[in-house]
């Protein structure tokens, strides 16, 4: 039987590098905003022999979610791997200049969405599944007040929900890859020299690795 990854943020970036990596080993289930770019992965999985099923979806509303893990659990029952990459990068400001919207949607994206998915999620993961969370330690630079308090408390989710099924699974894992060139970083680092940045697909092979 085909194991089942459910990637939220496949459209792009990391998310879409980890969707091609692991098909045809898994059917991907892909969760993105933008239909047009889960479409082109598509087609990239199944250049590898793969298939995915395409959710263009934002995780940020709730009852999209529901309705996808309810998708999950009535097609599938469960759930092996979950990849949680999807973010949102407020633009950089000085803390005193934050937006009130942008801060906003930092929470509803970064954080609220996080634990609505975790709720969900964990009965299709059970005791044996593993889910995936991607660090980016930016709590506390300057000018990423935003972006990196709600990303600091999204791994606060994480990390409590590890610690709370060491016992009971299902495995709960924290990542931080390397520096990679990105559309996220690009919007943090414009005009910066990518070059001696992480290759994308090798950084989801090291990820894949860990696990």
């Amino acid at each position: 039987m085909t194991k089942l990854a459910l990637i939220t943020g496949a459209s792009r970036g990391l998310g879409a590098a980890l969707a091609e990596a692991l098909a045809p080993d898994y059917h991907i289930l892909a969760v993105g905003r933008t239909t047009g770019a889960l479409e082109e992965l598509d087609d990239r999985i199944k250049a590898k022999g793969g298939e995915a099923t395409l959710a263009p979806m934002d995780i940020c509303v709730p009852q999209a979610m529901a309705t996808l893990c309810r998708g999950i659990h009535d097609r599938w029952g469960t759930l092996d791997l979950w990849l949680h990459t999807a973010v949102h990068a407020a633009p950089l400001a000085p803390a005193n200049h934050v937006d009130a919207k942008d801060m906003a949607k930092s929470v509803a994206c970064n954080i609220t969405a996080t634990s609505t998915l975790i709720t969900y999620v964990a009965p299709l993961l059970g005791q044996t599944g593993t889910a995936v969370f991607f660090d980016d330690p930016r709590a506390g630079q300057k000018f990423f007040g935003s972006y990196g308090a709600t990303k600091a408390a999204q791994l606060s989710l994480a990390r409590s929900w590890q610690a709370e099924t060491v016992n009971t699974g299902p495995q709960v894992k924290i990542v931080t890859p390397a520096p990679m060139p990105t559309a996220t970083r690009a919007r943090f680092y414009p005009g910066e020299d990518r070059s001696p940045l992480a290759d994308i697909h090798a950084q989801a092979a090291a990820v894949l690795a860990q696990l």
